[in-house]
């Protein structure tokens, strides 16, 4: 999610989370990103928008959910690698050192930044859909996500939901699991598994493309070129399984990347409709 209103959603909370009141009374988390009296990371503390002004004086010409839309908007445009408190800063027309007045680092700028890239998870269920259904759109809604930001699936997972828009998908996954009968413990196992999954081929397929576009070729032609250099490289005697593969022609031409995630994730929701005894 590349607009303001992600990144403002995601320093300011949800809606209806009630996390500005869950926080009344409680000491704000110092700028500097060390946790707070009652242990709440700084980064974790602003993305809630529990973390108060620490300074009296003018209000800074920067906000947050500025910096983290332009950080943003900068990995979707020149790639993760060129997302530096410096890029950000210029992209603001700022001074770099202005940026640590709202962030300790750039890792907690990376943080919030996944966190925006997220963005929304899918709404209520709607009248008689099944928990079959609700999780199909979930990993649906979650894939779109990835895809719009290839480049969040590439930051390391520092811990459990706990970001605003984190801790959304989380709930809405866990409604779509309720009617269920599995375990708490068995549906953190689910989701686990299926967002999991969804990272895992957005990162295979944004390798892929990367891949494809390197070579200067259509996908349908890289896809052909490769088959027919393993074709050449390997003999039916000592690899006849992969020979009967190449000869049924599966890589000659680029298929939809849609299809592959369509197969993997019925399978997936085909073991857990097995586990919930449906």
């Amino acid at each position: 999610m590349t607009g303001a209103g992600a990144a403002d959603a995601a320093v300011g909370g949800l809606a209806g989370s009630g996390a500005a009141d869950a926080t009344a009374g409680r000491a704000a988390a110092p700028e500097d990103g060390t946790p707070d009296a009652a242990g709440i990371p700084g980064t974790i503390a602003a993305a809630w928008g529990v973390r108060e002004r620490p300074h009296k004086g003018p209000r800074p010409v920067l906000s947050l959910p500025r910096i983290v839309d332009a950080a943003v908007r900068v990995a979707d445009t020149e790639g993760l690698e060129a997302v530096s408190m410096g890029r950000v800063a210029a992209e603001l027309g700022a001074a770099p050192m202005s940026l640590y007045r709202h962030l300790s680092a750039k890792e907690e700028l990376l943080t919030l930044m996944v966190d925006a890239a997220w963005g929304d998870a899918p709404g209520p269920a709607a009248p008689g859909e099944g928990w079959r259904a609700g999780l199909s759109g979930w990993a649906w809604a979650m894939r779109a996500s990835a895809r719009r930001h290839p480049w969040a699936v590439r930051i390391p997972l520092n811990g459990l939901p706990i970001m605003p828009y984190e801790v959304a998908w989380f709930e809405r996954a866990l409604a779509c699991l309720q009617p269920t009968g599995l375990t708490e413990a068995q549906k953190a196992s689910v989701i686990m598994l299926l967002s999991g999954y969804v990272r895992n081929l957005a990162a295979t397929e944004a390798d892929i493309e990367a891949a494809i576009r390197a070579s200067g070729r259509s996908p349908s032609e890289w896809m052909a070129a490769y088959s027919r250099i393993l074709g050449g490289l390997t003999d039916q005697q000592r690899f006849p399984a992969l020979g009967a593969f190449l000869a049924a022609g599966v890589f000659d031409a680029a298929d939809d990347p849609d299809d592959e995630f369509a197969f993997g994730l019925d399978r997936i929701l085909d073991g857990i409709e097995v586990l919930t005894g449906g």
